[in-house]
This record gives C-alpha cells, sequence and structure tokens, in this order.
C-alpha cells in the first residue's frame, strides 16, 4: 500500500474480489513523503476497512545515500532496496507463510514489462498484479475512480502533474522535468536534496542523480546547476495548466 493511485485500486479489487478479513496493507515509509500521501492513505484504509501496517527503516533516502556511499539516479536507487523491499520482506518473514500468502502490486497494464523482474524479486512469495487483469484501467481512470466512486481525493502530486506519489517529488528516478516541477512547486524540497547532493559530492566525487547528453557522451548534471540554468531561462520550468497548486 504505497500511496500511489495503483496500491489503492489494487487493494479495492481485491477486498471486493475475496474479503478484508485476511488482508494486510503494507506500507513501507520513506520519511520522504508529501504530507497529502499521508492524508490519503488514512482515507483510503478507512473506506476499505483495515488498519494500515506501517515499516519504517528510520532514514530517508539521502541518508541511506551517505550510508552505501552512492548517490541513487535513474538507473540505481539503493533507497528502494533499503526503505522498501528490505522493510517489508523482513515484516512478510516475520508474519507471513508463503505457502498461504498473495503479495498484490498496484502495477497498470502498461506497466507489464515490469512484472517478472517483481516476481522473481519477491520469491518464494506468490506475487499478482490486479490492475492488469480486467476490466483493464488506465491511471487516470483510477484517478476518477478513486474521486468519483470512492469519494476520496487523490492524491496531491497526481493533480499537480506528478505521473507518480514518490517522495514528495524529489525520487531520484524522475528525470529533468519532474525535478524543475519540484523547483518551481516545492522549492524547499529541492533545495533540500540540491544541499544534500552537494554534501554527497564532496565526498564520493563528481557524481549527481540527474546526467546529461552532450555529442553521445553523458555527463553529470548537479541539482544546482539545473536550478542556475532555471533561473537564468525566462521561460516557466513547466506547464502550470497542469501544475496547479491548491
Amino acid at each position: 500500500m504505497s500511496g500511489g493511485i495503483g496500491s489503492f485500486a489494487s487493494a479495492v479489487r481485491i477486498a471486493q474480489r475475496y474479503s478484508t478479513d485476511e488482508m494486510v496493507l503494507l506500507f513501507a515509509d520513506t520519511l520522504a513523503e508529501d504530507p497529502d500521501l499521508h492524508r490519503f492513505l488514512g482515507e483510503a484504509v478507512q473506506y476499505i476497512g483495515v488498519p494500515l501496517t506501517r515499516v519504517c527503516d528510520g532514514r530517508d533516502p539521502f541518508q541511506v545515500f551517505d550510508d552505501v556511499r552512492y548517490i541513487g539516479n535513474s538507473r540505481l536507487a539503493p533507497c528502494s532496496k533499503w526503505l522498501k523491499q528490505i522493510p517489508c520482506r523482513r515484516w512478510l518473514e516475520q508474519h507471513c507463510d508463503p505457502a498461504n500468502t498473495v503479495l498484490y502490486v498496484g502495477f497498470d497494464a502498461v506497466e507489464w514489462r515490469r512484472e517478472p523482474g517483481v516476481v522473481k524479486g519477491w520469491a518464494p512469495w506468490r506475487v499478482e498484479f490486479p490492475m492488469t487483469e480486467e476490466p483493464c484501467l488506465t491511471k487516470q481512470d483510477m484517478l476518477d475512480e478513486c474521486r468519483a466512486v470512492h469519494g476520496i481525493e487523490p492524491p496531491l502530486l497526481y493533480e499537480l502533474g506528478y505521473s507518480h506519489n514518490n517522495c514528495g517529488g524529489v525520487c531520484v528516478r524522475a528525470g529533468k522535468k519532474q525535478w524543475l516541477r519540484t523547483l518551481e512547486l516545492f522549492p524547499e524540497r529541492f533545495a533540500y536534496a540540491e544541499r544534500r547532493e552537494a554534501e554527497l559530492r564532496e565526498k564520493l566525487g563528481n557524481y549527481s542523480i540527474l546526467v546529461e547528453q552532450r555529442k553521445g557522451m553523458k555527463y553529470p548534471l548537479p541539482l544546482s546547476e539545473l536550478r542556475r540554468r532555471a533561473e537564468a531561462d525566462s521561460r516557466p520550468y513547466t506547464d502550470r495548466s497542469t501544475a496547479r497548486r491548491r
């Protein structure tokens, strides 16, 4: 139960298909989430009728990067391993027998290529993907249904134009466009990420969250440089028609 619309839609579908008697809604808290994610989770679990089970490593993503001496990026994000996968697996090992447990993941139909890696990664538990089954819903379908059918306002980040409700808009897997959106809408979050990245670069060398390509070669693109370029450009960072802040 990540706080994304896909995990909510999956939980609703499974609750309707079976029951909630043996359902667990497992949430891994990265300590970097948008406050509205917690509002959404609270309303979602109340609607489903199952309390939230929270696990937490105790670090935020940048503390993980410091500890493992690696700056997370779109290719490799150790924060996912240490803040989500390991705490959830530890909970599963303590509470769930693989012989009678099914894990449900909220991928939609267009994410089918990710399924084999997830199935392999969570073995020996069986994994299923309810939202890849008929009736298939797009992410927008799920958001619309969340509001119109279930009476719950979807997470704020979706309304602001983010494609995922991850880490309050500072997910290191995101590209330049999302970071520019965060610079515009959440400058204090961008500033925190920029400062922490700069501290890590002092320790680890010329590495960064983002990269850029010039003449077929890839080069680090620090958040400080991305911000400098944005501030020097008179055009808006993002399409403001899809990034209206409430």
